[in-house]
């Protein structure tokens, strides 16, 4: 993801809409869940996540160990594993999603595993987020569920279906079959009135998902946004994209369902677009995506009612300018249609201050077995060292906590 930190924002509105002052910097409400133990523990996490040549050999040896088949899930599971992930399956989630609910954070649940590419495979996915979607329709604190494209069809076909090019009967056949368990999965969450998020992915398989995100939205949001697509600000094209999109369905009557992040393929996308020989789509500077992400939010929350918003952003500036802009428009707190979203185990500065004030917030909290979810950790870990400041500003809250607590203070 590319995100910046920044370390604090307060202002005070009088007016009569809302008089809020909020920190991130206050390490009281942010580890608020935490116990002493914990608290340790997550230091020594940011502490190795921190140390870039470290994180460089283990994702090797992660990589290496799992295409081999060594016996490294112990590992793992004590480590990294506790520290981005709700569990191995559903039930251990409610555990987490308990835990979060108890300071007004909801959860995302996405099955994460990652890396699949037989049909079996694929439908196994499709019947494992069809659970979270029971799960959610049943469980009052989990908010949406989520899944990949790229979960339940094959990379290579969705090149070729978003390079338009002819596909051929099994081809077509094979397209055909990954529509359906999109729709069975969309169509579900409509019949239970839950929410799902369609997660973004690199450039070249992206055209599809959106073209088949539309299908979905079409289908299943006259009413209210039920279906979400995933829009990376780190591309050039996403701003312009988010606002054609929101004009189609003001022509023909559906909702908007939008999760903003910045994105989480930048150094991909780059290499292989120096490697094939065609423009970036990645924007050229850290400054223009963080302009275009803010326009994106100030864009959502103009529209609002024809856009429902789920602001994925780990970046505290953005955070708050959301909080600016529904007082500009007077969007109460806990309007349904805006939520801010980060990940379990990251930025709990922001998801529990803004919690603790009142507004909507949501945790994705990735599960699966452990050797199922190492890639997914794998690109948790490449994000992370990307992600200039991001490490040291997690590792000194979580010191600052510590010698608070020490000191006494309450």
């Amino acid at each position: 993801m590319i995100q910046e930190s920044n370390s604090q924002f307060k202002k005070c509105h009088t007016n009569d809409y809302i008089c809020d002052m909020i920190s991130f910097d206050n390490t009281k409400i942010a580890f608020k869940s935490k116990s002493n133990r914990e608290l340790a523990w997550a230091r020594v996490m940011f502490s190795l996540i921190g140390a870039k040549q470290l994180v460089a050999g283990g994702k090797l040896i992660l990589s290496a160990s799992l295409k081999m088949g060594l016996p490294i899930g112990g590992v793992v599971k004590k480590t990294i594993y506790r520290q981005f992930c709700g569990g191995e399956n559903i039930p251990a989630c409610r555990e987490t999603a308990k835990k979060l609910i108890q300071y007004n954070i909801g959860s995302i649940l996405n099955y994460s595993a990652e890396g699949k590419t037989t049909e079996k495979d694929f439908d196994f996915a499709v019947q494992e987020v069809l659970k979270t979607v029971k799960e959610a329709q049943e469980n009052p604190n989990v908010s949406f569920c989520v899944f990949k494209m790229s979960g339940l069809g094959r990379v290579g076909l969705l090149e070729k279906a978003s390079l338009n090019e002819a596909l051929s009967k099994s081809e077509e056949d094979e397209f055909g079959r990954v529509k359906l368990r999109v729709d069975a999965l969309c169509k579900s969450a409509y019949e239970n009135g839950v929410k799902i998020l369609i997660d973004a992915e690199e450039s070249w398989i992206q055209t599809a998902i959106d073209e088949v995100a539309t299908e979905m939205m079409r289908a299943y949001n006259k009413e209210q946004a039920i279906v979400y697509n995933t829009i990376q600000m780190y591309r050039k094209d996403r701003l312009a994209f988010l606002k054609n999109s929101v004009a189609q369905a003001s022509e023909t009557g559906f909702k908007v369902g939008v999760k903003l992040v910045r994105g989480a393929y930048m150094d991909k996308e780059r290499e292989r677009a120096h490697k094939m020989g065609y423009d970036s789509p990645v924007q050229e500077t850290k400054k223009n995506t963080d302009n275009d992400f803010d326009a994106a939010l100030r864009f959502c929350v103009e529209n609002l009612g024809l856009v429902a918003l789920c602001s994925g952003t780990h970046n505290e500036k953005s955070s708050y300018l959301l909080t600016e802009l529904m007082q500009e428009y007077n969007v109460d707190k806990s309007d349904p249609l805006v939520y801010s979203s980060q990940l379990l185990g990251m930025s709990d500065q922001i998801s529990f201050n803004l919690a603790a004030a009142g507004y909507n917030v949501a945790k994705f909290v990735p599960y699966g077995p452990v050797r199922e979810v190492i890639p997914y950790l794998i690109r948790r870990l490449e994000e992370n060292t990307s992600v200039a400041g991001q490490t040291g500003r997690e590792l000194n809250l979580l010191v600052q906590e510590t010698n608070r607590r020490k000191s006494g203070n309450k």
